[in-house]
């Protein structure tokens, strides 16, 4: 590599240039939940699933859904599944046995050693769940300590309060919105950004696995403290 001309210009420190490994198209089992690679056997479980919610109000800030039938659903999880980037997962939570909803990782940066975790919808019965935690845990942890990747990223739309709670709740940091960043559904949509760094890391994944840890619930499986990250 060459080196760059002395200046006394400020620079970032040095950082390993190694290309981060792809993800694998490879289930990831946790205790309460298991991610299997989203395949079109998945599609009516998750119509089935998605059918709680009746107002359709968790398609509201995604670039997708409400689906008006069965086929609609499958075809969308057919061209889902066929994709790289996104790469997708459908979450079967261990209590229901039956798959409730999906999330990917995205936008996959192996130079730059940065990916996202995004397009995370989940049925009603999976939301504010154990598993759901958990479900998103698995990928964060797959993709920091098993790909090595120095950047996670979250990003949502600026108006989506639940989503946003739950970037902070996971430990990611604001950086800013994106004003008009994008036009979804026919719709403005400024966009919220949120990371994690390598470094951060470590902290807060000690902190989701003592949450998720088994004795972390009561009898009633309710955590007995909660989940925050470090704001």
């Amino acid at each position: 590599m060459t080196a760059p001309p002395a200046t006394d210009l400020p620079l970032g420190g040095p950082v390993d240039t190694t290309p981060r490994p792809l993800p694998a198209r490879i289930p990831h089992r946790g205790r309460s939940v298991t991610l299997e690679p989203l395949a079109v056997r998945h599609a009516a479980e998750l119509w089935d699933a998605a059918q709680a919610d009746r107002l359709g109000t968790g398609w509201t800030y995604l670039g997708y859904g409400p689906f008006p039938d069965a086929e609609a659903m499958r075809r969308h999880v057919a061209s889902f599944a066929a994709q790289h980037d996104p790469m997708a997962w459908a979450i079967r939570p261990h209590v229901s046995g039956t798959v409730s909803g999906w999330l990917t990782l995205m936008e996959i940066q192996p130079a730059n050693a940065a990916i996202e975790l995004g397009h995370i919808w989940f049925a009603p019965a999976l939301q504010r769940s154990r598993a759901a935690t958990e479900a998103m845990f698995l990928l964060m942890r797959h993709a920091m300590d098993d790909l090595g990747y120095r950047r996670l990223v979250w990003k949502c739309n600026a108006l989506n309060a639940p989503s946003r709670r739950a970037a902070e709740r996971l430990g990611f940091r604001f950086e800013g919105e994106l004003r008009a960043h994008m036009v979804v559904k026919g719709r403005r949509r400024d966009t919220a950004f949120y990371a994690m760094l390598a470094e951060e890391w470590p902290a807060q994944r000690d902190l989701i696995a003592a949450w998720l840890d088994d004795a972390n619930w009561d009898h009633a499986q309710r955590p007995r403290r909660p989940l925050r990250g470090p704001g």
